[in-house]
């Protein structure tokens, strides 16, 4: 893998390791937010996006407001993936956009988008939410992608201009990045990918060079995962993904995966995870540096 060129622009040699801690849903739930906060000020996290569909969508952009030096982006969102907790579309109640479920919300998983929204809907919504994080306050640092949905080559163009448009970077991997099998894609589809991403490189967007995450299906042992999959990050800049909230009766009664949710809190709550991210040789950064480096 060739250097990250983005590296050189931060002012780090190519070796170095810089890590995006991430938080994923932010404003999905209030147990979200509060995690988000607690995590922030604890310091073992460098950046978030925000679900701006979603009920909490409000207090979230308040805590921003409030706390101007936070690392927020923009959780482009097009999947209300819950049973009995959804949340539709910000630009449209038009089926025909192909946007929303025979309920009139988000459809719940990744192929039903893919076979009903059209993209220029989808360019829409992407603008909507975006334009509803600014005006509400929020100091946008980047734009990313909820479940990765809106990264499929039929809607990525609508992605990446949502975000550079405004000068923001936009959660993007090089092709030569680690992490897509996490993101559930075959490698048919890195056929598709690559060249895409490839060209967007060559036009000098700010790239990744891992996707990692914190589990969601079980509770056990995240303080010892965190450390290794913060141990294992490559050279260069990786997108480290968690989704942390604090234990409530909303988040239990919403998310069938809140155990662990609530074990990616703890983990990054702990004294033995902000050591070791002290003293492993990785760097934190947030995507407000990338913003600015896009910026000059």
């Amino acid at each position: 893998m060739a250097p990250n060129p983005l590296l050189k622009k931060l002012g780090f040699s190519v070796d170095e390791r810089l890590v995006i801690v991430h938080t994923d849903d932010i404003g999905m739930c209030q147990a979200s937010l509060t995690a988000f906060e607690h995590l922030w000020d604890f310091g073992t996290i460098s950046s978030g996006a925000t679900m701006v569909p979603c009920p909490w969508f409000p207090a979230t952009a308040r805590m921003c407001r409030e706390n101007p030096q936070m690392d927020m982006g923009v959780h482009a969102t097009l999947n209300a993936e819950w049973d009995s907790y959804r949340w539709g579309p910000l630009s449209t109640r038009d089926p025909q956009s192909g946007l929303l479920d025979p309920d009139g919300y988000f459809h719940q998983w990744h192929q039903a988008v893919y076979e009903n929204a059209r993209p220029e809907a989808v360019a829409t919504e992407v603008n909507a939410q975006v334009e509803r994080a600014l005006s509400a306050g929020i100091a946008v640092t980047h734009v990313d992608s909820h479940m990765g949905t809106i990264l499929h080559p039929n809607f990525v163009q609508s992605y990446v201009n949502a975000a550079h448009s405004r000068q923001l970077p936009a959660m993007l991997p090089r092709a030569s990045a680690i992490g897509f099998g996490m993101m559930g894609v075959s490698p048919d589809e890195m056929s598709v990918f690559s060249p895409i991403l490839n060209q967007l490189e060559s036009q000098g967007l700010p790239m990744l060079d891992g996707l990692l995450a914190m589990p969601l299906d079980h509770d056990e042992d995240h303080i010892g995962l965190a450390k290794k999959l913060l141990g294992e990050v490559p050279a260069g800049i990786t997108h480290f993904i968690l989704h942390p909230a604090v234990d409530t009766p909303e988040l239990r009664a919403i998310a069938p995966d809140w155990h662990a949710r609530v074990a990616n809190y703890h983990a990054f709550m702990s004294q033995e995870v902000k050591d070791f991210i002290q003293t492993s040789g990785i760097q934190l950064i947030g995507y407000r540096s990338l913003r600015e480096a896009l910026r000059q």
